[in-house]
């Protein structure tokens, strides 16, 4: 009797078309061959190579692959979302720092910016060369963005922003921060170079989580930015927002990549250990668990497909990218953790990438909106009743 592929057992890749699947093969020989050796190390020592792998990442073309022009690829939501996969099969953190650049720190500029803006950024940010970072969480400002403190006050022709961001992806590496800010006429965005005056960073540690990606605080003291650091396309809540529904959708495809591995990793396990006398893939309730990981991991395929193929069509919304978060997410956790008790007490380890994976899934479940942020978007748009307060 044939088998199912653990990979891809509904053959979903046959569904890409041939550049998607270079795509495919080009990540995953690059994690392969740069990352999977190296990343529980970096995971344990909270660290992560930035400036090493970029133009690396960059030069394989993924760094805004999902836009047009000024460097970047112009690829598919498809090749994008399979990228994200591939790279989240390694770790989280490699996956963030793409989101990051490309959806965070590109999208808005490409999509909002000046043409000198988007001149002067977006070609060396498609390389690799330069490394940016989001700023709109804030301490006390998380869920709801549009309580942000943090201000820009006009000054003449020019700008004064203070405030504090948290929990900023690549905050204390970034060469240029893309930074919210609430002013007179709503919230706006600006480019903050690294080295301006007044704007400060401090790296946050004692992570337990997302250990090899750089977080960091943005303080902003006074800062002075001219007219033209204002990104001109637009004012309110929407800018930021349209840049988290980019993130999130590689957050719902990457999370797949972490799941299989998770999935595999169990599977591989239950079939070479033994206990009484014969393998642990062999006794009813470890392929209870094992069954039931593989339809979790299909479901989010399946989800995770079909959302890039709305979104290639142009057709994709807001709250569908809520929904495949919700579900993508809380799927590869609950695989995540019944693939952690199948390797018992070796799950702990970082000579295996369960627990690592699961770990990071937890802060991918609250970070870019938090499952229960996303349950009221799904609600609202079942019911047509807003549940926020």
């Amino acid at each position: 009797m044939p088998h199912l592929n653990p990979v891809d057992a509904l053959d979903l890749d046959s569904e890409l078309d041939d550049d998607e699947r270079l795509i495919r093969d080009t990540v995953a020989a690059f994690v392969r061959d740069r990352v999977s050796d190296h990343v529980a190390g970096w995971f344990e020592s909270g660290t992560f190579p930035t400036h090493e792998l970029a133009p690396v990442i960059g030069k394989l073309g993924l760094l805004g692959m999902h836009l047009d022009g000024y460097g970047c690829a112009g690829a598919s939501a498809a090749a994008y979302g399979v990228a994200c996969r591939e790279l989240e099969a390694a770790d989280s953190g490699l996956r963030s720092f793409v989101s990051v650049q490309g959806s965070l720190v590109m999208f808005p500029i490409h999509r909002y910016g000046s043409e000198d803006q988007k001149q002067e950024w977006l070609p060396r940010l498609a390389s690799g060369e330069a490394v940016g970072c989001f700023g709109l969480t804030e301490p006390d400002q998380g869920s709801d963005p549009g309580g942000m403190r943090t201000v820009a006050k006009r000054d003449g022709d020019d700008w004064i922003l203070n405030g504090t961001k948290m929990w900023i992806t690549n905050g204390s590496i970034a060469d240029i921060a893309v930074v919210w800010a609430r002013t007179e006429d709503g919230i706006r965005g600006f480019l903050v170079p690294k080295g301006t005056p007044g704007f400060t960073t401090s790296e946050i540690h004692s992570k337990l989580s997302l250990r090899a990606s750089v977080t960091a605080e943005l303080h902003l003291e006074d800062v002075r930015l001219p007219s033209s650091a204002v990104l001109p396309g637009v004012t309110g809540l929407r800018g930021p927002l349209s840049c988290l529904s980019e993130a999130r959708f590689g957050i719902l495809c990457g999370v797949v990549g972490a799941a299989r591995t998770c999935y595999l990793s169990a599977l591989d396990y239950s079939t070479t250990r033994e206990q009484f006398g014969r393998p642990l893939g062999g006794f009813q309730l470890t392929q209870r668990k094992l069954a039931a990981m593989q339809v979790g991991l299909v479901h989010s395929q399946l989800l995770a497909l079909r959302l890039s193929k709305l979104k290639d069509a142009g057709r994709l919304r807001p709250e569908h990218v809520s929904l495949g978060k919700l579900a993508n997410v809380r799927a590869a956790l609950d695989i995540a953790r019944d693939a952690r008790t199948i390797l018992g007490a070796n799950g702990i380890t970082t000579e295996y990438p369960v627990l690592r994976h699961a770990n990071n899934l937890e802060t991918v479940l609250t970070y870019e909106g938090t499952e229960e942020i996303h349950t009221l978007v799904v609600g609202e748009s079942v019911t047509g009743l807003a549940a926020y307060r």
